[in-house]
Order: C-alpha cells, then sequence, then structure tokens
C-alpha cells in the first residue's frame, strides 16, 4: 500500500480511532502519528467539510485518504477542483468494528449462529454494554497483542474481498525471528573475517 508524504487518516466511529490511535501509539501501523495531519487521527467523515479543513490550506503534495469504515456504499465527495489532491482508500470493518471482539472472544461460530449485529451480539450475549465506549474499547484493548491477533482472526475469518482493504493491511509486517537470526550471523561473519 503506497501513501502521499501527508496521510489524513478519518475514522467513522469512536471505536474505530481509540483502535487506531492505540496501534499508532504501539508503532504497529505502516505509518507514524507524524505523517498524520495534524499528528492526529480524524473524525470528519464528510468530504465537502475535510475539503474546507483541509484541502484548502494549499498543500503541494497529494494527501492519502484513509477511511476506516464499516460502510462499503458510503461515498467521499468533494468539489471536482480538489479531486486530483487527494488518494482515497477504504479500510472497511464490515459488518461493524465490534467484529474485533467477538474475534478477540472465540466467539467467532457463536455470533454467526445468533444472526445478530455485531454490537448487539457484544451486548447481548457477551455483556458488555459500552461496546462501542471510549473507555470500554481502551481497556478491553489494553494489551495491543490481543488487538493484533483480533485483527489477523478476522481477516481468517471474514470474506473479504479481493478489492478491498482491511485493518490487517494497514499493520507492519513482522519481520521472521529466524531469517533475522541468519541476518545477524551474516553481519557478524562478516565483522569476524
Amino acid at each position: 500500500m503506497d501513501f502521499s508524504k501527508y496521510i489524513a487518516c478519518i475514522c467513522e466511529g469512536t471505536a474505530e480511532q481509540v483502535i487506531i490511535n492505540i496501534l499508532l501509539d504501539n508503532n504497529k501501523l505502516i505509518f507514524d502519528r507524524k505523517d498524520l495531519l495534524e499528528e492526529d487521527v480524524l473524525r470528519s467523515r464528510s468530504g465537502q467539510k475535510f475539503e474546507q479543513q483541509y484541502l484548502r490550506k494549499g498543500f503541494d503534495d497529494k494527501i492519502t485518504v484513509l477511511r476506516i469504515l464499516d460502510s462499503r456504499n458510503e461515498n467521499f465527495k468533494i468539489s471536482r477542483a480538489y479531486q486530483h489532491k487527494i488518494d482515497v482508500i477504504n479500510i472497511i470493518t464490515a459488518p461493524e468494528i465490534e467484529m474485533l471482539i467477538i474475534c478477540n472472544e472465540n466467539k467467532y461460530e457463536d455470533y454467526k449462529k445468533s444472526k445478530k449485529k455485531p454490537s448487539s451480539y457484544c451486548k447481548e450475549d457477551l455483556s458488555y454494554k459500552n461496546v462501542k465506549s471510549k473507555t470500554f474499547i481502551t481497556e478491553y484493548f489494553e494489551d495491543v497483542d490481543s488487538l493484533i491477533n483480533a485483527i489477523k482472526e478476522y481477516k481468517r475469518v471474514s470474506n473479504i474481498p479481493n478489492h478491498e482493504s482491511s485493518l490487517f493491511d494497514l499493520l507492519k509486517k513482522r519481520i521472521n525471528r529466524k531469517n533475522k537470526a541468519e541476518d545477524m550471523k551474516i553481519v557478524l561473519s562478516f565483522w569476524l573475517f
């Protein structure tokens, strides 16, 4: 995934914003906070508002707009004069971001049988009443590794179309530790001879 010099990360809701902030704060994404406009995650879903707040400031370079949302059909409309200034990448969390909690709880099969919305399943079946609150999400995913594992599990069990990007695509890819150890041996042997 290629980005422009500037990145605008726009989240649909509080839960998405908290999750992206947790990943950013733990250096788990393929971009850093310093790469973001205002070095922060934005909450402006309206293309027109985004245009007024940012595009009219006269950026010389293009802006990559990362939209974290659950809707596959929501458009990001800006005026024709600014369309050449942005590249939009939709990061889809369909059906809802609460799927990460379901995956983390290893309840995906039970959820599928329930035929409920993910947020309803979390509230009713898992007894997480404030599943959409900033406090709940922050505390629930306090261990960033559980969040990463939930994102990986969601990628594994979900049916994400090939042309679509998910949170998994924003994660840094870890270097295989064996290869890293072999690289170190090569470097050491170079210095010894």
